[in-house]
């Protein structure tokens, strides 16, 4: 029943959000200036996940202090985004100063060694074999398929739009394993991707469970000072 009511599900990064999982953003701003520090942060996302969207991205951290930010990506193929000799990493240090009118800019590139087991990445792999034109039920099971061969507990890929050329869009929905949406100490991942194809766009969500965090949940509170 949960599944057909409108509007009734939340973003699982945001709901655990100081619980089990640390803030994508860290930086303070007065009233002056906050609005303008969150439309800046939102163009460099924007920048690097378009012009390297080849670099497999599954997530861009940023912290602020003074003039300097610091961008943390995490990224699937780091060989991409590096470039020979670090090339590459320059190139985007130029374009993002220019981007955030002079910054200094700190660029750390991380990365994701289990690719089947982020969210983000898996649903970009089904985008991308829908835009080849592979029929969407082989593209999402062979993902689940090797989501659950990489040890999770759980993985669901929801899949919107007009599939397969049809008339009306829809949704379906393929899960393998368990997905406790309403469990906050429970570790879901969560991406989404579209896939431009000759009939329009299809949407992609991915969650994966990787079970419970416990004792971690008290150590973050504590570290972001939640806590005495």
């Amino acid at each position: 029943y949960k599944e057909r009511v409108m509007g009734q599900k939340v973003n699982p990064h945001g709901l655990r959000v100081g619980v089990i999982s640390a803030w994508d953003t860290q930086w303070y701003a007065d009233k002056k200036h906050f609005g303008a520090y969150i439309k800046e942060d939102n163009e460099i996302r924007t920048f690097l996940k378009k012009k390297y969207y080849d670099a497999a991205i599954s997530k861009i951290t940023i912290i602020r202090a003074a003039n300097k930010i610091e961008i943390g990506i995490y990224t699937g193929r780091p060989g991409v985004l590096i470039g020979k000799a670090g090339s590459e990493i320059e190139v985007i240090k130029k374009d993002l100063s220019k981007l955030t009118k002079g910054k200094v800019i700190v660029i750390n590139v991380k990365k994701v060694d289990k690719i089947d087991q982020d969210a983000q990445l898996v649903a970009e792999a089904v985008a991308s074999q829908l835009e080849k034109r592979v029929s969407y039920r082989r593209a999402v099971k062979q993902q689940i398929a090797k989501v659950a061969k990489a040890g999770v507990k759980g993985v669901k890929i929801t899949v919107s739009g007009r599939l397969d050329g049809r008339e009306i869009a829809g949704t379906e929905s393929y899960h393998d394993g368990s997905i406790p949406l309403q469990t906050i100490r429970a570790d879901i991942d969560y991406g989404f991707a579209e896939a431009h194809t000759t009939f329009g766009v299809l949407g992609i969500k991915c969650w994966i469970y990787k079970g419970e965090v416990l004792d971690t949940a008290k150590r973050l509170i504590i570290s972001e000072g939640g806590e005495d």
